[in-house]
């Protein structure tokens, strides 16, 4: 085997627990939110223009939620940039176009961010739409 192959299998192996840890985030994430009383709706809602991590009903208020792990909640309040916030934003118009029947509701951009303890941090309104 080369090490071009090697190299290229490592590369693979990391990108699949990465994968691996991001669906174990998102699905205490999701356990999370329904213990405090969330409607989990769809995860990974996927479009052209992006993809949303979760969406959530509680009460009156339909949440468009991003979840990040890392080693810790600044390094991964750090990974949601302006930029992939932008793609989500895009991404939950497409969702409510499909589903208009929540277009009354108020709506949010939450995160949830999972450090080393795996315990969930809950962000509501973590950032708003321009």
């Amino acid at each position: 085997m080369t090490n071009r192959n090697q190299a290229g299998r490592n590369t693979d192996n990391k990108k699949v627990k990465a994968q691996k840890k991001g669906k174990y985030a998102e699905l205490a994430a999701a356990w999370y939110l329904r213990l405090k009383g969330y409607k989990i709706l769809t995860q990974n809602y996927k479009t052209k223009v992006g993809e949303i991590d979760l969406i959530a009903r509680k009460a009156n208020t339909l949440c468009f939620i991003e979840v990040k792990k890392r080693a810790t909640k600044a390094e991964a309040a750090a990974a949601i940039t302006s930029k992939q916030q932008a793609r989500i934003i895009r991404a939950a118009e497409c969702f409510l176009n499909q589903h208009s029947h929540y277009q009354p509701l108020n709506q949010r951009f939450d995160a949830v961010l999972i450090g080393a303890t795996v315990i969930p941090y809950h962000i509501q309104n973590a950032w708003q739409t321009n």
